[in-house]
């Protein structure tokens, strides 16, 4: 299968949620933006069911036996601090046996424009043999997800490994599949700018700030 699915390729209701989270206007209202980026989360968590081995159990009903398919692989859901809780916990209503994890990974800038990736706190179950997912809201120039990843890996070797955001620039989705080509990305939209900050363009701003208000630190 094509290793990145963009959501915004054809016409859905995920297009209209994505353009509201773009909205300046509707960005105001924090719950709504937190609403439609779990809204997000479930629609890409349901494309990716798609492509999962699935097994056969058979159940019992007040009438007989049934037999269901479910998930052969373990199922873990990593979020990255702050900003991608709304996003995980949309893949979490669909997987919702899932095991967790978190990572506190972020950037800090220096005056030159420059910046650094520092990852604090990591909690994490085992991975080995696991369909692990990654939920961050953005995916920018990649660097977070790519030390992110390799972070990870002390937990185990998932079976699978897929990436969950909502907007992607073209430069961190490059840079993904060229450092980490066993993942396959699952992405609301692709836009095609970044600043010299590595803000998105157009994007939609703070992910975290819009989702939980602003921070004090930068």
């Amino acid at each position: 299968m094509n290793k990145v699915f963009d959501l915004s390729e054809k016409g859905n209701i995920g297009c209209r949620f994505i353009g509201e989270m773009r909205d300046i206007q509707v960005q105001n209202d924090r719950m709504r933006f937190r609403r439609n980026m779990e809204r997000i989360g479930e629609i890409l968590a349901y494309e990716l069911s798609k492509t999962l081995t699935f097994s056969t159990k058979v159940v019992e009903t007040p009438l007989g036996e049934a037999s269901i398919k479910v998930p052969e692989k373990r199922v873990v859901i990593a979020a990255i601090l702050r900003a991608g809780l709304p996003l995980h916990q949309g893949a979490l209503n669909l997987f919702d046996d899932a095991d967790n994890a978190f990572i506190s990974a972020y950037r800090k800038h220096h005056r030159d424009g420059t910046f650094e990736i520092f990852i604090e706190y990591l909690s994490c179950p085992d991975l080995t043999d696991t369909t692990l997912i990654i939920a961050d809201p953005m995916l920018a120039s990649g660097a977070s997800m790519h030390q992110t990843i390799n972070r990870l890996a002390d937990f185990g070797k998932p079976s699978s490994l897929h990436i969950m955001s909502a907007i992607a620039s073209r430069e961190g989705v490059d840079l993904i599949r060229r450092k980490h080509p066993e993942a396959k990305l699952w992405l609301g939209a692709i836009d095609e700018e970044m600043t010299a900050k590595s803000y998105i363009v157009p994007g939609l701003g703070d992910a975290g700030d819009l989702s939980y208000g602003e921070k004090l630190q930068k």
